[in-house]
């Protein structure tokens, strides 16, 4: 188990390396952003996750392709997203996952995500900044990211005030979960 997590962290690092070699600009989204956000608060209340999710602009997809080629990734484009495998045997849960700014991953996700910049420096890592990853979580609305939420919303980064912040169909997501954070 300590293994499994000391992966994820290895090769978010190494993405981040090869990132920011190319100069490169990115910002670290889905759970490793979430993770990142509550230890400011609460380290006991971080969740592990088992893969690597980077936004970036499309236009540079081809810079991506070429530093994370030369940190050992290999592309593989799986039902409409597009990952960097660890290695040749590298498997597609713990695989790097490519977001691309102001689009939508897929077609049914409520809004498109945010674009790279402003990002949060947490110190190791450029991590989506708090109200845009709130609202890719809320467009996207999977059982994983209400988890997400949930955790946000139960160490106090996001509470009652928050829903005025976004779209009504956002809105009222974000208030179902605050009204009913046990499910």
């Amino acid at each position: 188990m300590v293994k499994a997590v000391e992966d994820v962290r290895k090769r978010l690092l190494r993405v981040v390396a090869a990132f920011k070699s190319a100069g490169i600009p990115y910002a670290i989204a889905g759970g490793n952003a979430v993770a990142s956000w509550v230890a400011t608060i609460d380290k006991g209340a971080v969740r592990n996750t088992t893969d690597v999710d980077v936004l970036i602009r499309r236009a540079d997809f081809d810079r991506v392709k070429s530093a994370l080629a030369s940190a050992g990734f290999v592309h593989r484009h799986v039902a409409g997203i597009d990952a960097f495998l660890d290695g040749s045997q590298g498997s597609f849960r713990e695989a790097v996952h490519i977001l691309f700014a102001t689009e939508k991953v897929r077609p049914t996700d409520a809004w498109p995500n945010p674009d790279v910049v402003p990002a949060f420096d947490n110190g190791d890592f450029d991590v989506l900044e708090l109200e845009p990853l709130v609202r890719v979580k809320l467009s996207v609305f999977r059982r994983k990211d209400q988890v997400h939420l949930l955790d946000m919303i139960e160490v106090g980064l996001i509470d009652a005030s928050w829903p005025t912040r976004f779209p009504p169909d956002l809105a009222n997501r974000l208030q179902l979960l605050l009204d009913t954070p046990e499910g």
